[in-house]
């Protein structure tokens, strides 16, 4: 059954405001997320930039609620492989946010959609949800 899901790289921003700010997705990342036939997926770069988010006190959203939110959600985690460093090398600088291009590497690498609301992510040529 997994081969026929479609995998999804969710970005940051989408886990939190599907676990703090539900209101905050469209209609479109919402019905993916939940969607059975979806498989969505994080990258480990977004459990760290959440970790350091909360650290720095730009966000309340301790590891507790970050693993309860991916259990709830289904999100499988996404490593970060040489793989995908090595596509960075290849990345225009239109995004110099340092987790952000790692996240766009990761789906250029994997060849899966990316639900995110950052509009900046479409300038790599990915496929973009939201």
């Amino acid at each position: 059954m997994s081969g026929t899901r479609l995998r999804i790289l969710i970005d940051t921003s989408v886990l939190i405001f599907a676990a703090l700010e539900p209101s905050r997705l469209t209609r479109k990342a919402f019905s993916i997320l939940a969607d059975s036939e979806t498989t969505p997926e994080i990258s480990i770069v977004s459990i760290a930039e959440i970790a350091l988010k909360n650290a720095t006190g730009k966000l309340v959203f301790p590891a507790i609620d970050v693993r309860h939110s991916m259990d709830d959600l289904e999100i499988r985690l996404l490593p970060f492989t040489a793989d995908h460093a090595f596509r960075l090398f290849d990345l225009p600088l239109h995004h110099r946010d340092p987790f952000d291009r790692q996240i766009i590497a990761q789906s250029l690498h994997e060849k899966i959609p990316l639900i995110t609301s950052d509009q900046k992510f479409s300038l790599y040529g990915g496929e973009i949800l939201w």
